[in-house]
């Protein structure tokens, strides 16, 4: 019997249902990129802290100008006004510098002329004109980033400027990795008759850790019983197993039986995807385990479908599934009646549009041809083919 295989979005619905937040940790600002926020962040501070310029000028009294006003002091940077700014005067003031009190207008100071103790202002200015009034970004209190969020750079840098330290992360994943086949040596080893060299390993850890994971990755596992039941008992014990290879049903397919032996309970195994298609997908109290393909583009293609999401979803992220972006294909696909596919193709700019050119040799086994890919474009099932410039969805790699 034919077994039914899951589309794309009913296998991820299947592994997020599965998921189990991980617990929050503190996490010092500096150590904190890439970190997903398990609580929000507030502001400690009123962002600016003070009334400030925004422009080198002149600090006045709005209603003063037009006049030649007497030059009665000077603001720098990071100091403090020298004095209260009374009526009929004027300060020369740098960018950032604070805004005298009595002042409530800064003159740019390419709109004046400066004559020795004197600065003409020949117009009109408005009240508050170039003055970042405290607090006008942000108040003491309030929410600078919410819950959920992964921290880049503009965001560590709003933090940093609230005056926040520390903040509360989800913890990060801890993945163990187990590439099988007795085939499979690693690089720099000696390569014997019928034998490759484990390029999943390599490919998975860089994945994990471009979500935040923390990555176990063991040597690869033969194809016998002991060494395939001691590799997923230690992985058992991470909050995630990936393995590679041994999940089809060939006599040395061993990893899904000795799961089962394990505890795990089998979700779903197979979606209609190419490459990808024997993917299987299991629990084991909370611990995650996802069985990949062992050709390393069903492998790569797995873990974005479904591997990343989930450790995006431990980690708390908002919005875990995967990114897909709008473009157009460059040349003509041809489509799958039973399957989706995700093509390996480089992307281009023409106009305002992003065109994807699909690779020659989309086997699943032919990863030198992939690393000149940076896109998955989506091909979805049917008849015929899609034309050159028809709309597709892509993933960047």
């Amino acid at each position: 019997m034919t077994r039914k295989l899951l589309s794309i979005e009913r296998a991820l619905e299947l592994v997020l249902g599965k998921v189990v937040p991980l617990e929050a940790e503190a996490v010092a600002l500096a150590d904190a990129a890439g970190r997903v926020l398990a609580e929000p962040a507030k502001a400690r501070t009123d962002l600016p802290s003070f009334p400030a310029s925004a422009m080198d000028g002149f600090a006045l009294r709005a209603a003063d100008a037009p006049a030649t006003l007497p030059i009665v002091g000077r603001v720098a940077a990071g100091r403090p006004a020298p004095a209260r700014l009374e009526a009929g005067q004027a300060m020369a003031i740098a960018t950032g510098g604070v805004v005298p009190e009595g002042a409530d207008a800064v003159v740019p100071i390419e709109d004046v002329q400066e004559s020795g103790d004197v600065v003409i202002v020949p117009s009109e200015i408005a009240v508050g004109a170039n003055v970042r009034r405290r607090g006008g970004d942000l108040g003491v209190g309030e929410l600078v980033i919410g819950s959920g969020v992964r921290l880049g750079p503009v965001h560590l840098g709003a933090l940093a400027a609230a005056g926040v330290t520390q903040v509360r992360c989800s913890r990060q994943p801890r993945v163990v990795v187990a590439v099988t086949g007795t085939e499979l040596r690693s690089p720099g080893e000696e390569l014997g008759p019928g034998e490759i060299y484990d390029a999943n390993g390599v490919i998975l850890a860089t994945q994990i850790r471009s979500t935040g994971g923390v990555v176990d990755r063991l040597a690869p596992v033969a194809d016998d019983e002991e060494a395939t039941r001691a590799a997923i008992s230690r992985g058992l014990d991470a909050d995630v197993l990936v393995t590679s290879g041994g999940v089809s049903v060939g006599v040395h397919d061993l990893v899904r039986a000795t799961e089962a032996e394990l505890g795990v309970e089998e979700v779903f195994w197979g979606v209609a995807v190419r490459p990808g298609k024997p993917v299987a997908f299991g629990v084991r109290d909370r611990t995650l385990v996802f069985g990949l393909p062992g050709n390393p583009v069903s492998s790569l293609v797995g873990f974005e479908l479904l591997v990343r999401p989930a450790l995006l979803a431990l980690q708390g992220l908002a919005d875990p599934r995967p990114r897909y972006r709008p473009g157009l294909l460059g040349m003509p696909a041809k489509r799958l009646s039973d399957r989706d596919s995700l093509l390996r193709a480089r992307s281009r700019v023409d106009g305002a549009a992003v065109v994807l050119d699909p690779l020659r040799g989309q086997e699943s086994h032919m990863i030198a041809q992939a690393a000149t890919a940076d896109s998955l474009v989506l091909v979805p099932r049917g008849e015929g083919e899609l034309a050159s410039g028809a709309a597709v969805l892509f993933l960047s790699l």
